[in-house]
C-alpha cells in the first residue's frame, strides 16, 4: 500500500559533487568504566587494545544446554579503566579537529546504557576535561593568531555565513551593544564558574599543524537538545524568563506578567546546499576556549536531567553541541579579509551526548519519566534501524529507503551518513553484571555500525593567491616602523600625519655641544639655524593663514550643506521610524503567524502519527483479509476438487453397482432356469419310469425305490452277485442339473472361457507362469499377450485379464483369471477396474472300487454322482467374483445307453 503524502514544493536536485569512490568505515571505539566497588562482579574483560570479552554472569544461561557463553567483540580501539581523558582525546577527537580546521565536517557521539559514563567522556570534570573542552582548546590554540575581528563573519537565518568589512563589523558591534534584546556574548574577562574551572592542565594543551596562515578564522557555537523528539535551543535566553507584556496600539498591556514562557521547539530545515540545520537556533561567536566553554556550560545547566534509581543525574534528552568554523582567505595585500562570499569555507564539528537506553523496570521510572524513557528508546531504535538499512544497502546492493525522518536525531545527521564528513562513535560500557543484557545489545549495535561505510569528503579548492601574504604584510609594517624611528625618532601616535610631515621637512639642528668657553662658532651656527627655522615657520604660518582664509567660505558652504543634509536626514529618520513601526507590526504579525504555523505543524504531526497508526491498522487488516481470501480460495478449490472426486467416485460406484446388479440378475435368472430344468428332467424321468413300467418284458423296479435315481452309487459286491451284461439296464440320464443348462457343450479338450467376447483383451501372463497341461484352458481370441502391461497396450484394448497362479490349501496349483475393464483417467492415462475372478483348479481323485449297481446304493439326492473317468473329466470349477453361489458342476460328456 502506498502512503499518500501531503503536497509539498518539489525538491531541487542537489548539486553534483566531485565523485569520490573512497570510503571510510564508521570509527567505533569502546571505553570501559571502572566499577563502583572493588568486590563487585565484572562481566567485561579487556583482552587486547582492540578486543573485549563478555562473561555471562551467574543467573544468565544463554545456551540451551545450560552452559555459559563467552563472546568477543572487536573495535578500532578499546580504552580500559586506566586510560586518561587526554589519551582518549588523542585517538578519537583530535583527528576530527584537524579535519575541521582543514574545512571538513565531523560527527562524534557517545552511545551506551544509562550510567555508563557518556557525559563524563564528553564533558569531563575539573582537571579531567572531556572531549568537548579539549576540542575547543585545540581549535583556539591553533587559530588564535589568525582570528578575524568580531562580527566580520556574520551568520544569517539560512545556515550560511556573510562577510563584511571591519568598519561594518564595528558598527554591528555598537548596534548589538546598544540593543538590549540581543544577548551579549560573555566576556573572557569574567570570572569562570568554579564547576568548570581548570578543566585542562597547561601541559595537556594541543595544537594543529594544518592552519592556513593566509586565512582568517571565526568560531560560532550553538547548543540544542532533543527532548521527547522535539528540538529546543539551550542558549535561548527567554526560556526561563518571565513573559514580557505585549502592548497594543492604545498603549495598554495585552496580558499580565504572571506566567513563564514555555520553551519553543525548533524545526529542521534544509539549506541551499541540502545540509540539515536547526532553524532559529542561536549561534554565538566566541574568541577563546574559555568563552566557548562558558557558553556551553550556560546551556548545560538548562539541559533536562532527572534522578533515577541507576543514575543520580540521568540525561533525559540528547544534547548536540555544534562548533562551526568559518574561514576566508586574505586579499592580495594580506591585510584584510577578501570580500567574496564564494570564498568562505564553513565546516562544523557536532559533539553529541546521546541519552542512555534504559528499562523502566530497573530505573523505577513513573509518570513523565516513563514517557521520557519511551521516547529515548524509540529514538535509539530509529538510529539502529537506519544503521541496519545502510549496512544492508551497502553489503547486499539493495536500494531501500533509510528512514531518517522517523526521528529528529537521525534526520539532523542525515548528511553525515550520506558522505558529508567523518563519523565516529564512542561506546561507553559499564562492566556491572546488572547491565549485562543492555550491554549485550549495545555491543551488537556497535559491531553492526562498524560495517557501515561513509564516503570520504573531498578537499576544498585552494585559493589562487600567492601564499605567505600575511607574513609579507607584517614584515613590511615592521620595516616601515624601523625606518621612521631611524629618521626622526619615535613618532607620536596622537599627532596628525600632516604635522609629522611638516616636522620632518624642517632642517635638522646642528650640534649644540660646547667644549670651549671661547667657542664662537657653535652658538652663531645654532642661532642661524633657529632663525632659519623661525623664518620657515613664519612662512608656513602665512601660508596657513591664507589657506585658512580661503577655506572659511568653503567651510561655511559645507556647514550650510551639512545643515540641509541634517534636516534631510532627520526627515528620513522620521520616515524610518514610521517604517520601523510598520516593520515591528509586521514582525508581530509574522510571530503570530509563526506560532500559528508551529501549532498547525504540531497538529499535522499528530494527524500524521494518527494517519500512520490507521494505515498500519488498515495494512494489517488488509493483509488479514488477503490471507482469509486466499484461505477461502484454497477451500473453494479443495471443495471443487472434492466434488469432482466425489462425482468420479459416484459414477464409478454407480457403474460398479449396475454391473453387480446385472450380474446378480443374470445369476438369479440362471438359478431359476436351472431349477426349472431340474423340474423338467424329474418330470421326464418320472414319465419315463411310468412308461417303462407299463411296457411288457421290462423287469419291475425294486419295491423300495420310490423315485428314479439318475446315477446309482456303485457298491462293492462279490463278482458272483454282479448282474450279467445282458441283464444290466441302460444307464439313465443324471437328474443332477448343470449350472448352465442353456450352454451348448463344447469339445472335451477345449472349454470356452468367460473372457471371450467381442472386446479386445490384454492377456497378461507373467513369464513365471507354469504350463499345467490341464484339459480345460481359457481361449481368448483377439487378445494382445504381454508379460508386463504397458500404457500403449492398455490404450488399444477394452478389457484386461491377469493369469495368476498360486498353491491352494490342498497343495495343488490353481490358476486365477482376474478380469477387469480398461477405463480412461482424467489425466489422459488408463486405469484398470477389476470386476471378475475365474478360478481353474486341477483335482486328483481316487478311483473307487467297482461295485454292483444296486437300487439300495443309489443316492436319493438329486445331484447325482461321478462314477467314471469320463464323467469326472467333464467337470470344471467356475465361479464369479462376488457371487453368493458356490462352484457349479458342468457335464460336457455324453452318457451312452447300454443295449439290453
Amino acid at each position: 500500500m502506498t502512503r499518500q503524502l501531503k503536497g509539498k514544493t518539489p525538491r531541487r536536485h542537489p548539486p553534483k559533487k566531485p565523485s569520490s569512490n573512497q570510503t571510510d568505515p564508521v570509527g567505533v571505539y569502546c571505553r570501559v568504566r571502572p566499577l563502583g566497588a572493588e568486590d563487585e562482579e565484572c562481566c567485561i574483560e579487556v583482552i587486547s587494545s582492540t578486543t573485549i570479552q563478555m562473561h555471562t554472569p551467574e543467573g544468565f544461561k544463554t545456551n540451551r544446554n545450560g552452559e555459559y557463553k563467552e563472546t568477543q567483540y572487536s573495535f578500532k580501539k578499546v580504552f580500559g579503566v586506566s586510560v586518561s581523558q587526554m589519551e582518549l582525546f588523542e585517538h578519537v577527537a583530535k583527528p576530527l579537529v584537524d579535519d575541521l580546521i582543514r574545512g571538513k565536517n565531523g560527527l562524534l557521539f557517545t552511545y551506551g546504557v544509562t550510567g555508563s559514563g557518556k557525559t563524563f567522556t564528553m564533558t569531563g570534570s575539573p582537571g579531567q576535561g572531556g572531549l568537548l573542552p579539549r576540542s575547543l582548546d585545540m581549535i583556539f590554540n591553533s587559530i588564535g593568531p589568525y582570528q578575524a575581528k568580531r562580527y566580520v563573519f556574520k551568520t544569517d537565518e539560512k545556515n550560511s555565513i556573510e562577510i563584511q568589512t571591519e568598519v561594518d563589523a564595528l558598527l554591528e558591534r555598537q548596534r548589538r551593544d546598544n540593543n538590549l534584546s540581543v544577548p551579549k556574548t560573555p566576556s573572557t574577562r569574567l570570572k569562570a564558574d568554579p564547576e568548570i574551572a581548570d578543566m585542562i592542565k597547561p601541559e595537556e594543551t594541543s595544537k594543529s599543524d594544518g592552519v592556513d596562515d593566509d586565512s582568517s578564522y571565526s568560531v560560532f557555537v550553538s547548543y540544542v537538545e532533543i527532548y521527547n523528539n522535539y528540538i529546543y535551543d539551550l542558549l535561548e535566553e527567554t526560556q526561563e524568563d518571565a513573559i514580557k507584556p505585549k502592548w497594543n496600539g492604545g498603549g495598554t498591556p495585552v496580558r499580565q506578567n504572571t506566567e513563564l514562557i514555555p520553551p519553543q521547539s525548533k524545526i529542521l530545515r534544509e539549506d541551499q546546499n541540502h545540509i540539515m540545520y536547526v532553524a532559529g537556533c542561536l549561534e554565538v561567536e566566541v574568541k577563546s576556549a574559555e568563552e566557548a566553554f562558558q557558553v556551553f556550560w550556560r546551556g548545560q545547566k538548562k539541559r533536562k536531567v532527572a534522578n533515577t534509581r541507576l543514575n543520580r543525574e540521568s540525561s533525559r534528552s540528547h544534547s548536540v553541541f555544534i562548533i562551526k568554523l568559518a574561514q576566508a582567505p586574505l586579499d592580495a595585500d594580506g591585510d584584510n579579509v577578501l570580500q567574496d562570499k564564494n570564498q568562505i569555507s564553513v565546516s562544523q564539528l557536532c559533539l553529541v551526548d546521546l541519552a542512555g537506553s534504559e528499562r523502566t523496570g530497573r530505573t523505577g521510572a513513573e509518570g513523565t519519566r516513563i514517557r521520557e524513557a519511551g521516547n529515548i528508546n524509540q529514538s535509539l531504535l530509529n538510529l539502529r534501524t537506519c544503521i541496519e538499512i545502510l549496512r544492508e544497502n551497502q553489503m547486499c546492493g539493495t536500494n531501500k529507503m533509510v528512514p531518517y525522518r522517523d526521528s529528529k536525531i537521525t534526520h539532523l545527521f542525515k548528511n553525515y551518513f550520506d558522505g558529508e564528513g567523518k563519523v565516529r562513535m564512542v561506546v561507553c560500557v559499564n562492566p556491572k553484571t546488572d547491565d549485562y543484557e543492555e550491554t549485550l545489545l549495545v555491543m551488537r549495535f556497535a559491531e553492526m555500525t562498524q560495517e557501515v561505510e561513509v564516503a570520504r569528503p573531498v578537499d576544498r579548492p585552494i585559493c589562487g593567491f600567492t601564499p605567505g601574504r600575511r607574513h609579507r604584510n607584517q614584515a613590511f609594517k615592521d620595516e616601515l616602523s624601523r625606518r621612521l624611528e631611524e629618521r626622526g625618532g619615535p613618532i607620536d601616535p596622537d599627532m596628525p600625519p600632516a604635522a609629522n610631515t611638516l616636522i620632518l621637512s624642517l632642517p635638522s639642528l646642528p650640534s649644540c655641544e660646547l667644549t670651549d668657553p671661547h667657542d664662537d662658532i657653535t652658538l652663531p651656527r645654532l642661532i642661524e639655524a633657529l632663525e632659519n627655522r623661525q623664518r620657515i615657520k613664519q612662512m608656513l604660518i602665512e601660508d596657513y593663514s591664507k589657506t585658512a582664509n580661503m577655506m572659511k567660505p568653503v567651510l561655511q558652504e559645507l556647514d550650510t550643506s551639512l545643515i540641509s543634509k541634517d534636516n534631510f536626514i532627520q526627515e528620513q529618520n522620521g520616515k524610518l521610524i514610521e517604517k520601523d513601526k510598520i516593520i515591528q507590526g509586521n514582525k508581530a504579525e509574522i510571530e503570530r503567524l509563526e506560532k500559528k504555523t508551529k501549532m498547525q505543524e504540531h497538529k499535522i504531526d499528530i494527524l500524521q502519527k494518527t494517519t500512520k497508526i490507521f494505515e498500519d491498522d488498515k495494512r494489517s487488516l488488509q493483509h488479514e483479509l488477503e490471507t482469509r481470501e486466499q484461505r477461502l480460495q484454497r477451500e473453494l478449490s479443495e471443495k471443487r476438487r472434492m466434488e469432482q472426486r466425489m462425482h468420479g467416485v459416484i459414477s464409478d460406484t454407480q457403474f460398479k453397482w449396475e454391473k453387480e446388479c446385472e450380474r446378480r440378475v443374470n445369476a438369479l435368472q440362471l438359478e431359476m432356469q436351472n431349477k426349472l430344468w431340474v423340474k423338467d428332467e424329474k418330470l421326464k424321468q418320472l414319465k419315463a419310469i411310468v412308461t417303462e413300467s407299463k411296457t411288457p418284458g421290462r423287469p419291475e423296479p425294486p419295491p423300495r425305490q420310490t423315485q428314479p435315481q439318475p446315477l446309482p452309487q456303485p457298491q462293492h459286491q462279490p463278482r458272483s452277485q454282479r448282474p450279467s451284461k445282458e441283464d444290466r439296464l441302460p444307464p439313465k440320464r443324471s437328474a443332477s442339473p448343470s449350472p448352465v443348462p442353456t450352454t451348448t457343450p463344447v469339445r472335451p479338450r477345449h472349454r470356452r472361457s468367460c473372457s471371450a467376447g467381442g472386446e479386445k483383451w490384454v492377456d497378461h501372463k507373467p513369464s513365471s507362469s507354469m504350463d499345467l497341461g490341464t484339459v480345460l484352458q481359457p481361449v481368448i481370441p483377439n487378445a494382445i499377450q504381454v508379460s508386463a502391461p504397458s500404457e500403449k497396450a492398455l490404450s488399444k484394448c477394452d478389457r484386461y485379464v491377469l493369469t495368476h497362479q498360486e498353491v491352494a490349501s490342498d497343495g495343488e496349483i490353481q490358476t486365477k483369471l482376474i478380469k477387469g475393464d480398461v477405463i480412461k483417467t482424467r489425466g489422459g492415462g488408463q486405469a484398470v477396474q477389476f470386476t471378475d475372478i475365474e478360478t481353474l483348479k486341477q483335482e486328483l481323485t481316487t478311483v473307487p472300487r467297482r461295485k454292483r449297481k444296486s437300487s439300495e446304493g443309489v443316492s436319493a439326492s438329486g445331484d447325482g454322482a461321478l462314477t467314471d473317468v469320463e464323467t469326472r473329466c467333464s467337470v470344471a470349477v467356475a465361479m464369479r467374483a462376488g457371487s453368493n453361489l458356490g462352484p457349479g458342476l458342468e457335464h460336457h460328456a455324453v452318457t451312452k445307453r447300454r443295449k439290453p
